[in-house]
């Protein structure tokens, strides 16, 4: 799907479920990572995560339209956009939006290092490198080592 496709089927979205037209600019962003979507207030555009759309279903991508679709309609019309708001709560739920968006797995390990200990063996997990001449063993006051961890699939 392109942003043209995208924007038809907001605007269809639109249409449908909230009665008024979509009158601004609805994109794919491919840098938004941890959310579904978002609702700009200045510009009224409307952007729309391409992984979450490359990851999940249809209806999920189309719940967070609705989302987003609530802070725009809200919004425009004056009234409750943000996420507390009585207004936006009950608007989503008329439309059957998504109150929170699924999270998207990350390939990315979290912890990239392994220390040990030299004497007792004790493990821990880092995510940055640290430097060993400045740091010893808690447990035993040992030498530590430092491994890089790799995930071969």
């Amino acid at each position: 799907m392109d942003n043209m496709q995208l924007q038809r089927w907001v605007e269809h979205i639109s249409m449908q479920y909230f009665h008024t037209p979509f009158l601004h600019q609805a994109t794919f962003n491919s840098r938004l990572r941890t959310t579904g979507g978002r609702y700009f207030l200045t510009t009224h555009n409307i952007e729309i995560s391409k992984k979450y759309y490359d990851t999940f279903s249809r209806e999920e991508v189309e719940a967070v339209i609705k989302h987003e679709l609530c802070h725009y309609h809200l919004h425009l019309r004056k009234k409750g956009y943000r996420h507390r708001d009585k207004d936006f709560k009950d608007l989503l739920q008329q439309v059957g939006g998504a109150r929170y968006c699924k999270p998207i797995k990350e390939d990315k390990p979290l912890y990239k290092y392994e220390i040990r200990c030299t004497q007792c063996g004790q493990k821990g997990l880092r995510k940055r490198r640290i430097d060993l001449q400045k740091y010893r063993c808690a447990k035993c006051g040992g030498k530590l080592t430092l491994q890089t961890l790799s995930f071969d699939n």
